[in-house]
This record gives structure tokens, sequence and C-alpha cells, in this order.
């Protein structure tokens, strides 16, 4: 359960945290009760032709990151490995996204704070209400 270390500004959801195959067996994971390599590589394998050895790097790769767990079963030729994510989907998003704008804001302060009260013009009523309940909080917390 590792933070990401590198954030993609141009790519889009997922991406921003992946690369593109590591965010699309991420979503199958999150998708399932655990899977083999196999049943990844067979997944993705109908969408467009992968090799077993890239999904198992890849997979391996986001296990040595900590984003994946992997319980062995059975002996012998019956013997298979599930991977599963440490974190559900909204764990995951929460905890990256956290660490992100802590960062952000860490080293850009000011900055990032007006930037963030800028985008609040494009934001729904709802975020917004959102906002001014935990500035409250915060306030009242510090006595301000």
């Amino acid at each position: 359960m590792a933070n990401v270390k590198k954030f993609n500004m141009n790519e889009e959801g997922l991406n921003r945290f992946f690369g593109p195959l590591e965010a699309k067996i991420m979503n199958l994971l999150w998708l399932s009760e655990g899977m083999s390599i196999k049943d990844v590589q067979s997944i993705l394998n109908q969408e467009s032709p992968i090799s077993f050895n890239a999904v198992m790097t890849v997979m391996n790769r986001l296990l040595e990151k900590e984003h994946l767990s992997k319980n062995t079963q059975g002996k012998g030729r019956s013997r298979v490995t599930i991977f599963k994510p440490v974190q559900t989907k909204e764990q995951f998003l929460h905890t990256q996204t956290k660490a992100v704008t802590q960062g952000l804001i860490h080293e850009f302060g000011d900055l990032v704070v007006g930037h963030m009260i800028d985008a609040l013009e494009d934001a729904d009523t709802e975020l917004i209400n959102k906002l001014s309940d935990k500035l409250n909080r915060l306030k009242s917390r510090k006595n301000i």
C-alpha cells in the first residue's frame, strides 16, 4: 500500500497513477475476488493480443510496489497464485489524491490554494457546500 512515485499530469483517471497496462490490470482486479496471471492475460487478450510474460511482469511489478498481494494455493500442477489489490479502488484513490494534494500544498501552498479556489467557479454546489462545512469545522477547532 505504497504511494505512487510518479503522477502523470498529461493522463486521465488511473493512468495518472499507473501506466496503461497497470491501470487495466488494477481495474480488472478491483472488479474481482482475485485472479491469476493467466486469468488476467486471458481477459486482456480478448481486447488486444498480449503475452503471458508481459502480464506477469507488470503484475509482479505491482506486487513489488505494494499495490497487490498474492496467495499461492494447491500443489504441483494444480498450484495457482491469486493476486488481489491491497486496497479497494476507493481507498487507493483517497490515499493517492491526498498524498498529491498534501505534497502540492507543502511545496506551493498559496499558489495551490489560489488555484483550487479559482477552480471552484466550475464546481457544483454540493462540493462547494462540503468545502464550506469543512472550513467552518477547521476554523472552530483552531478558534479563528
